[in-house]
């Protein structure tokens, strides 16, 4: 979107200048890229004129613009010398293109010189525009402007008009909006009717203007046009481009003379034919609606206009149109044909429905003001929608979504700033929003405009947290990303969408499929988080970098109702623990450390392993999950090699994944034991075991024997062969009244015996 400064001024009263004016602007919520002057053409004095060598009609001309002389290649058949004229140098856009130093025919030529149609004054294109002589060299032959240029987010089509931006700015403070008031005249009844055969358009309106002299535009509009890009034409057509960013409702101009009978508003025909007003030839479906009249197809509604029909500088007589037509349908048949237009870009993301009237009498008064004219009738089908929208907003609602406190009565102020209709009942209001912001639906966009309009700078040092809201979600959400980020894994950030192959090929529950996809791959409503994070794992590889260490926190969905999802933990190593290094041993990641960072989680919570029924995802023979209770909490494993080929990732990788973070134990408070004043006490055991048995089964049956063990470490084990393995073991016992030998040796044959019957271990005694 480009507009001007001084058209901004036409609905602002402000004083800033135009880089404060961009600032608040970035700051509330659009981003301006650039704000530039733009380069105009100057009046020049032609003080030599010589023919090009073997050319019948180019001249090499040395131009005075008071400053110096430039060279200039012209064709034109009216330079001489004396002529004042005017001259555009390089930076200059004419009709749209950037004037650059070249050659012609040989000959360096640096600026163009102009005629009135290039410049927009006037339709005059049989030679350059001759100035009088009195003309000061060197003076603009165009208002110079200040361009603003910025990037339209798809959920403000509001600021697709100067208009919206100027009412914006008012309640940013910026300055004073002064909306002027525009004339509904009295206008008598076509004989020509507008019919709408179609739900797609809501209202249709034209006038017919007769016996009009197209001219060129008025000197201001034309300056405005050719700063943000625009071509002028001619007045009507100047009127329509010109409204289309104004006030941000798409308008189209008829040479009435072409248009026979009365005009629908339909849906195509299959495979009927349109030739759009550059040439190009189309087949329409049933799903484009069109305009037309007896003899067929006369416009794409809300793209673009037909060859048939198209105002030219020899029109008489126009109708001027302005209408509603259904967004969605815009899109798809923009889409479908590769066009894109002013008119085409404002529909498909929403213009403000009750605008079309308003938008139409202020373009035929600026039509008549120049190309004279009477109104011979006007007519409309449909009706201007209603607004019907009502949203129930709590001001509390505020509060618990960003944990800013802006009190009731300032929240009532922006609104009302906004137009905002405000009926409350107490702590509950009824906000019926203007017609212009189609984006506010819901109550979390009200909470959206009150925070850019409070400043998201101010965020940072005065939010606080909701007490509940942290307490059941942040604290704990945050305790888990400072201890996995404290073992050393960085946080990963992915969409909440998935891939339905990659999914399909790490677990057996079904994908949620999305309808509409923001891309291919991402098709589904993620039901893992291991699936993007293989991906990440995948395209870093190919990049360079195989070791990784990332976790993600995040939700995943179980399916496409309300409430369906929770909250998974998912983490990733791959590649070697350490880069290489003299004075240490490097090694590859393995299980072992996936498992450790489930353990940090666990609150020092007593926990089993199990090793049978490995999901899609893991190796058969390298994994486990961690049980608490009887709930499974967690599974860690190394990933199965299939996946790793499918994925194309030929590092090792392995997994650990908290699928409900609801399931992890929680902390309880503690009442610390005062310090013993006995020694701790240590006991050595091994045990033989069977090959598959693992470690962890041993040491948990061990700690639950008696509650003065506080320590067991695994510090020996080897393959004894035959199907069997030893696995030795260090218990700590911290004892708080003296302990005899008697209830030591107790305490070992507890172990021993518990050990052995539930591990079927036999205590080895060499």
């Amino acid at each position: 979107m480009k507009w001007t400064y001084d058209w901004l001024t036409d609905y602002l009263q402000t004083d800033m200048s135009p880089e404060q004016i961009a600032d608040i602007l970035t700051r509330t919520g659009l981003e301006v890229d650039s704000v530039t002057e733009t380069v105009v053409p100057v009046a020049a004095k032609i003080v030599d004129c010589q023919p090009v060598t073997g050319s019948d009609h180019l001249h090499v001309l040395q131009v005075d613009d008071g400053v110096s002389v430039h060279q200039v290649v012209c064709g034109a058949p009216n330079a001489r010398i004396g002529l004042i004229s005017a001259l555009a140098k390089p930076g200059c856009v004419i009709q749209g293109h950037e004037i650059r130093s070249g050659k012609l025919r040989g000959v360096e030529s640096n600026g163009m010189m102009c005629s009135g149609f290039e410049l927009g004054v006037n339709t005059d294109n049989s030679g350059i525009i001759e100035l009088p002589d009195n003309t000061e060299l060197g003076s603009s032959i165009l208002e110079k402007m200040i361009v603003f240029e910025a990037g339209i987010t798809p959920n403000r089509p509001d600021y697709l008009s100067v208009r919206g931006i100027a009412h914006d700015l008012s309640v940013c403070g910026a300055g004073k909006y002064v909306l002027q008031e525009i004339n509904i005249q009295d206008t008598p009844k076509s004989v020509r009717q507008a019919i709408i055969e179609t739900d797609k358009c809501a209202v249709y309106q034209f006038c017919e203007i007769s016996d009009i002299t197209v001219r060129a535009s008025a000197p201001k509009i034309v300056s405005r046009l050719t700063a943000i890009g625009i071509n002028p034409k001619n007045a009507p057509i100047d009127t329509t481009n010109y409204i289309c960013y104004d006030m941000g409702q798409p308008m189209h101009c008829f040479d009435a003379d072409e248009v026979c009978g009365n005009i629908k508003i339909r849906m195509a025909t299959d495979g009927e034919d349109f030739t759009d007003l550059f040439g190009n030839n189309h087949k329409l479906t049933v799903n484009d609606i069109v305009i037309a009249d007896d003899n067929g197809v006369l416009a794409l509604a809300g793209v673009i206009g037909g060859a048939r029909g198209c105002t030219t500088d020899n029109t008489k007589n126009i109708i001027l149109e302005s209408a509603y037509f259904d967004p969605v349908s815009v899109r798809k048949t923009s889409k479908r044909f590769g066009i894109s237009t002013d008119a085409s870009y404002r529909y498909e993301r929403g213009i403000d429905p009750t605008i079309s009237r308003i938008a139409m009498h202020q373009a035929i008064k600026m039509i008549m003001n120049v190309c004279g004219g009477k109104i011979c009738g006007c007519g409309m089908a449909g009706q201007i929608p209603l607004e019907t929208r009502k949203i129930i907003y709590k001001p509390e609602l505020l509060y618990a979504k960003t944990g800013v406190d802006i009190p009731m009565a300032q929240q009532r102020e922006i609104l009302e700033k906004f137009g905002y209709n405000i009926s409350d009942n107490g702590d509950v209001w009824e906000i019926v929003p203007t017609s212009a912001r189609v984006d506010i639906e819901i109550p979390e966009t009200i909470v959206a405009e009150l925070m850019r309009i409070y400043g998201y700078d101010k965020i940072a040092t005065s939010a606080k947290r909701h007490a509940d809201f942290t307490a059941k979600h942040n604290a704990q959400d945050i305790d888990l990303k400072l201890k996995l980020s404290a073992r050393g894994l960085n946080e990963c950030k992915s969409f909440g969408f998935g891939d339905s192959k990659v999914e399909a090929l790490l677990f057996d529950k079904p994908s949620i499929i999305v309808a509409n996809p923001i891309t291919a791959e991402l098709n589904t409503a993620r039901n893992t988080l291991l699936g993007n994070m293989l991906m990440f794992v995948a395209d870093n590889e190919k990049r360079g970098y195989p070791d990784l260490n990332l976790f993600e926190l995040g939700t995943v969905f179980d399916g496409n109702n309300p409430k369906e999802q929770h909250t998974q933990i998912c983490i990733v190593r791959t590649g070697d623990t350490s880069p290489k290094h003299w004075q240490r041993r490097n090694r590859p990641v393995d299980v072992y450390d996936t498992k450790a960072d489930i353990i940090a989680l666990l609150n020092n919570q007593k926990f089993d392993v199990q090793t049978d029924n490995a999901p899609r995802w893991a190796h058969p023979f390298r994994y486990g999950r961690i049980v608490c209770d009887g709930v499974i909490v967690a599974e860690f494993g190394e990933l199965h090699p299939a996946v790793t080929r499918a994925m194309k990732i030929k590092t090792n990788v392995c997994v650990a994944i908290v699928d409900d973070i609801m399931n992890l134990p929680q902390k309880v408070s503690q009442n610390f034991e005062d310090l013993s004043d006995f020694q701790p006490i240590k006991r050595d055991f091994a045990f033989i075991v069977d090959t598959d048995t693992p470690a962890d089964k041993l040491v948990s049956v061990a700690a639950k024997t008696d509650s003065r063990i506080k320590n067991i470490i695994v510090f020996d084990t080897f393959d004894m062969g035959n199907g069997k393995k030893s696995i030795a073991f260090t218990i700590t016992i911290i004892p708080h009244e003296n302990m005899t030998d008697v209830e030591l040796l107790k305490m070992q044959d507890n172990i021993i015996a518990a050990v052995s019957s539930e591990c079927g271990a036999i205590i080895r005694d060499k």
